[in-house]
């Protein structure tokens, strides 16, 4: 396994954005998971085991997850891909140094549930190669997230 799709709080890998993924990558997990940050995180170290080379994209409480994975883990890492990370969670920590691993940032400027004035500067302080996409929707991307370039980011 190289490609992850992280999902959010109340959604699952088979959602709007795990089934449309799955079409630009057949092979991509999409892993469904529930409980606490603790257990969500408990869970997905099982599953990113032994790992390499990994591009995950994590929507919501899943880029909040890719984000915890990355400073554990960053060695296990291509690309981390976060849609809206809910980087503004009360349990989130900013390392204390940032991390090397190639983060590309989306998020809408109208997200009233991860808003970008808080989320941006925290990705800024956590990721050192950080690309920041702030585009004209809401929360759920759903008016722009087709539109990226899945075949180069997925690459």
């Amino acid at each position: 396994m190289n490609k992850l799709f992280l999902h959010g709080l109340d959604s699952s890998g088979s959602g709007t954005k795990g089934t449309f993924l799955s079409h630009y990558a057949p092979d991509m997990e999409r892993p469904d998971f529930d409980g606490t940050l603790a257990q969500r995180m408990e869970r997905l170290r099982a599953i990113v085991s032994g790992s390499t080379d990994l591009i995950v994209v994590g929507s919501s409480f899943g880029g909040l997850m890719g984000a915890c994975l990355a400073q554990e883990q960053p060695e296990m890492f291509r690309r981390l891909i976060m849609l809206a990370p809910a980087l503004n969670f009360t349990d989130y920590r900013i390392p204390k140094k940032k991390l090397p691993v190639e983060t590309i940032l989306v998020i809408g400027r109208n997200d009233t549930v991860t808003p970008p004035d808080i989320v941006i500067p925290a990705a800024r302080a956590t990721f050192a190669n950080l690309q920041v996409d702030i585009l004209d929707d809401d929360h759920l991307l759903h008016q722009t997230f087709r539109e990226l370039n899945w075949q180069q980011l997925l690459s």
